[in-house]
């Protein structure tokens, strides 16, 4: 999938906003906050107690009603297990900074379950406000790769590099693909992490924050459109941004369906 190809994924994922309140998300933080790299218990109970709280429920209820399925009052929806830490690929890596990690922390993601069996996932951040839900989207990539990076590499570090929606295992100095995307970027064995790095570089390298693309008003290979359907949040900082290097934070509440390589 194209840079652009990738944009377009997101811009059309927006057609699935629901028309909730712009008061029921926390505002988008004009300093973007860095998300801690280390998960610690306290951590995992901040997250948790974010997904849990009342307003984020009402929301997921909202959320599993949207194509009439089932009534908001039906849902009763629940947070299920623990939330898993989710990586994507770090700018510092792609920069050549020394001792970065080829991912960084973006957000931990967690698993909601409504009474007739739908699920989600609840995209959780550290904000100015402290931990707040950031986005909730239908599919269950992050814990599917999750799984599939355990068993593929044990200890192995899972990342996704959002720009192509490929996703990776990297540990030992090798990194591993997990789906097609990222078999067609580096094989189906894989490569080493000197050379994956190098690929990155190439094709993000001059893309980075600060950079004279970026300052254009561009990121991750295309414009960052602001985008709502229907009433409802904004797009364009918390879905297409979530596609780009320049992402050092997760913005608005997004309602959206998950983004798919269809484009």
């Amino acid at each position: 999938m194209t840079l652009r190809a990738s944009a377009a994924a997101a811009v059309l994922a927006a057609t699935a906003l629901l028309g909730i309140a712009a008061a029921t998300a926390p505002q988008a933080s004009a300093t973007p906050v860095p998300q801690p790299q280390t998960v610690t218990a306290e951590t995992r109970d901040a997250a948790a107690r974010a997904a849990s709280a009342p307003d984020t429920l009402a929301t997921l209820s909202r959320f599993f009603a949207r194509e009439g399925r089932i009534s908001p009052a039906a849902a009763q929806p629940r947070v299920e297990g623990e939330a898993i830490p989710v990586h994507y690929l770090s700018p510092d890596f792609v920069a050549g900074k020394a001792g970065a990690s080829v991912a960084r922390l973006e957000f931990l993601a967690g698993k909601a379950v409504s009474a007739d069996g739908q699920q989600a996932v609840l995209w959780t951040a550290r904000t100015e406000a402290g931990w707040q839900v950031v986005n909730i989207a239908t599919g269950d990539d992050e814990f599917r790769y999750a799984q599939l990076g355990a068993e593929k590499l044990p200890g192995g570090t899972v990342f996704r590099e959002p720009q192509i929606d490929a996703w990776y295992v990297a540990g030992g100095g090798r990194v591993l693909p997990l789906d097609e995307d990222a078999v067609a970027a580096v094989g189906s064995g894989g490569t080493t992490l000197g050379a994956y790095r190098t690929r990155v570089v190439k094709a993000y390298g001059d893309k980075l924050p600060g950079s004279a693309y970026a300052e254009r008003g561009m990121a991750g290979g295309f414009e960052e459109p602001s985008v709502s359907v229907g009433g409802g949040v904004p797009v364009g900082g918390g879905v297409a941004a979530a596609g780009a290097l320049a992402l050092a934070g997760v913005g608005a509440l997004a309602l959206v369906r998950r983004r798919t390589a269809e484009a």
